[in-house]
């Protein structure tokens, strides 16, 4: 079952599911199949024509890919999603959000509840993803002079981070084509292994935007601030993040100086802050960082191309 309405301009493709009500010890492994022709969830509930249809499949905006969060719509009449298990939040339209962390296994389970007591599972295939390696000149120990004081400062500031993801906004960011904070060189790509001096790291986490310090970068999509570290952090330096709402948020790190304050709401488009070059770095550039959940993203597969 193909939606048709208009054309999904979020994603560099399209996926339809097709999935049956089965139990849970017979559920199908079903390939995807491309289309070219979805609605935007921006506009897909402006009228009801594609509920009085029925909807009796999962639609998926693009494939599943290791490291990419995925707008996604449920069959009509659920009334509960769960990915792997876990309950996801679904709008009245039937919307929900999905994401895959960088080393995500190769399939995962989609359930839909249904409002007749029904139960409709799909097994969706997730694709390896195509990772790098990368070598910085950079010191392991970011804004630290000593491992001593790395260690009394980071644990402080991995609680404010995580205070922070653990917050509930209303935000419909996540529904939006998101657009690129600024434009310059990309300098370091999400899920590379970094090298810091010849000594292996933890695999990069975000995208990279060279640019000079001093540069001011925008809102992505509209959310709400939920950290602001006026205090440069050992790692992150100036780190501001932003919830989208529904549990997918961006993360600004390095920055020089920051434009808005905790607990506000920005608008996409908005100037939050300036590129800089604190925390652990080789030079100036806006680090741009997504999480879903728990699962680390790319900003990339976001982007309006």
């Amino acid at each position: 079952m193909i939606l048709s309405r208009t054309s999904f301009s979020l994603l560099a493709f399209a996926a339809v599911i097709s999935c049956t009500a089965v139990p849970p010890q017979a559920a199908p492994s079903l390939a995807l199949q491309p289309s070219a022709n979805l609605p935007s969830p921006e506009t897909a509930n402006e009228t009801g024509a594609d509920v009085e249809k029925g909807r009796s499949d999962f639609w998926l905006a693009r494939e599943p890919v290791q490291g990419s969060a995925i707008i996604a719509r449920a069959p009509a009449g659920a009334t509960a999603i769960f990915l792997n298990g876990k309950a996801i939040p679904l709008t009245p339209d039937g919307f929900f959000l999905i994401g895959f962390d960088r080393d995500a296994e190769n399939s995962a389970s989609l359930v839909a509840s249904m409002a007749d007591g029904r139960r409709i599972e799909q097994y969706v295939p997730v694709k390896p993803g195509n990772w790098q390696i990368q070598h910085v000149n950079a010191n392991p120990l970011g804004g630290a002079k000593t491992t001593a004081e790395f260690q009394a400062r980071r644990g402080p500031e991995l609680a404010r981070i995580n205070a922070a993801r653990a917050k509930q906004v209303v935000s419909d960011g996540w529904r939006q084509d998101f657009a690129w904070p600024l434009q310059g060189r990309i300098s370091g790509r999400f899920g590379s292994q970094r090298i810091y001096n010849g000594t292996p790291g933890s695999y990069h986490s975000g995208l990279d935007i060279a640019m000079p310090t001093g540069t001011p970068f925008v809102a992505p999509a509209d959310g709400v601030v939920v950290l602001a570290a006026k205090d440069a952090f050992t790692l992150e330096g100036h780190l501001l993040m932003i919830d989208h709402g529904m549990g997918l948020n961006s993360a600004f790190l390095h920055c020089s100086e920051l434009l808005v304050e905790e607990g506000q709401a920005v608008r996409k488009g908005q100037v939050i802050g300036k590129v800089g070059a604190t925390g652990r770095v080789s030079g100036p550039h806006l680090h741009w960082g997504m999480k879903w959940n728990a699962a680390r993203v790319d900003p990339l597969a976001l982007l309006h191309k």
